[in-house]
């Protein structure tokens, strides 16, 4: 797998794939998410490619106090292979050089699988609830 920053001609793919993975939701716009995103640190919305197709996505930033990651995925007949693993591990790698202390995750809860996924790579539950306020309704 080619991990690079999100290139425009992925769109298709990567909504696709956001798609298989049940990542999407009714209130968000795939395609608002990713143009909203390409606003802000684009350099930090990932893709795994392999054999010219978008196969893995991971959306990073950085606010000045804690790295963020959004739309980790992964295609269903490339997971156990370590691709997560090692999106992840870019994730970290590009937010610690920019001076990140600390990466949140939001997972749903009934995410299980996403949850030991990210166990596995070491990452703890804090004490803490997630709260939202819908300030643009897409």
């Amino acid at each position: 797998m080619e991990i690079r920053p999100f290139e425009q001609r992925d769109a298709d793919q990567v909504v696709a794939l956001w798609h298989q993975c049940g990542l999407t939701r009714d209130w968000n716009d795939p395609r608002l998410d990713i143009e909203r995103k390409l606003t802000t640190q684009p350099e930090l919305f990932l893709v795994g490619e392999l054999d010219n197709r978008v196969m893995a996505t991971a959306m990073a930033g950085y606010d000045g106090h804690r790295g963020w990651v959004n739309y980790l995925a992964v295609a269903a007949e490339q997971r156990g292979q370590g691709h997560g693993r090692r999106l992840m591990a870019e994730v970290e790698r590009l937010l610690e050089d920019r001076g990140c202390p600390k990466l949140n995750i939001q997972v749903r809860a009934e995410n299980t699988t996403a949850i030991g996924f990210y166990r596995s790579i070491g990452y703890l539950e804090d004490a803490s609830i997630s709260l939202g306020k819908r300030l643009i309704a897409d």
